[in-house]
């Protein structure tokens, strides 16, 4: 499992762990790691809240501890109460954190929701190995007159947190973010398929790096990796749901419509993502939105499963 820090240096960490999370990392019992922007920049009130207790309860059904995390006046939280959720669910001012703001909201005492690289950064202080999420960001499209690239590649290349996701968001140049996490030394994990799959789709039409198709293995190739003295964490590509899934060849319209939207009204760089989720929701009908849901659930589940086989290793 991921060491949390000496108990010298945790004690002087703006680092606030709930009872049942504490007991949990204290006992070795197994706990996955849980975002907070899809409270607070991912879906609309009161899905958010509903998704986020449902996925918490997704976790606790596979036999592990969720911990969700967020910052509040400064200290990250690790483990929400149900009242908590229902909170941030309906709050206005929240930042939206990565490696590049963590450190601020913590220095200027402001509440922040994770994205995945702040999720994975936080949950290696925890000492949290595994963490369920939606999709990873990546490398956007026109990146070469833009340069955007997400912080969640980086991350993934320097921090030890297994990152269960349904593939990168589609908007992305989905070849472009493999070929990126390829050159950080990021493992690939097509989870159960020998197709990346593309968050809303099952095939984003590209290849998986590679395959695993049980808990177990996973486990066994992040202890490996350990095993080797290799830095960074692993991706594990985990497809929607059949049933629930959007055909790529069909999202790919509402996609281009959004995107184009968010050209034409100038949003960038963060405010990118939560925009065009809003847009496709409306795009599809709410379809979308269905869609997300059962995806980040499915990954819940997995995410589970992952952090029990490495607790038993």
């Amino acid at each position: 499992m991921t060491q949390p820090p000496r108990p010298d240096a945790a004690a002087s960490l703006p680092l606030d762990l709930s009872p049942e999370v504490a007991e949990a990392l204290a006992r070795g019992l197994p706990v996955v790691a849980l975002e907070s922007t899809i409270i607070t920049h991912g879906m609309p009130y009161p899905d958010n809240v509903a998704t986020a207790r449902a996925v918490e309860e997704a976790v606790r059904a596979g036999g592990a501890v969720p911990a969700t995390i967020v910052v509040l006046g400064g200290r990250i939280r690790v483990g929400l109460s149900a009242a908590e959720i229902e909170r941030l669910g309906q709050a206005t001012d929240v930042m939206k954190l990565s490696r590049a703001d963590l450190a601020y909201a913590v220095a200027r005492r402001r509440d922040g929701s994770t994205t995945v690289a702040a999720t994975m950064i936080c949950a290696r202080l925890a000492g949290i190995a595994v963490f369920a999420t939606g999709g990873i960001g990546g490398v956007h499209r026109g990146m070469e007159t833009t340069l955007d690239v997400s912080a969640d590649l980086d991350e993934l290349g320097r921090t030890p947190v297994t990152v269960v996701c349904a593939g990168a968001k589609a908007l992305l140049d989905l070849p472009r973010t493999l070929e990126y996490l390829e050159t950080r030394g990021v493992p690939v994990v097509g989870y159960g398929t020998d197709r990346f799959p593309a968050f809303w789709s099952r095939d984003s039409g590209l290849p998986a790096p590679l395959r695993l198709d049980t808990p177990a293995e996973v486990a066994a190739l992040v202890l490996a990796q350990r095993g080797l003295g290799l830095s960074g964490g692993v991706l594990v590509a985990n497809p929607v749901p059949a049933a629930d899934a959007i055909p790529a060849d069909e999202i790919a319209g509402f996609i281009a419509q959004a995107v184009a939207d968010a050209g034409r009204q100038g949003i960038g760089g963060k405010a990118v993502t939560p925009f065009i989720l809003s847009r496709m929701l409306e795009l599809t009908g709410g379809r979308s939105l269905r869609t997300n849901v059962a995806l980040i659930l499915n990954n819940a589940r997995l995410a589970a499963g992952i952090a029990v086989a490495l607790a038993a290793a």
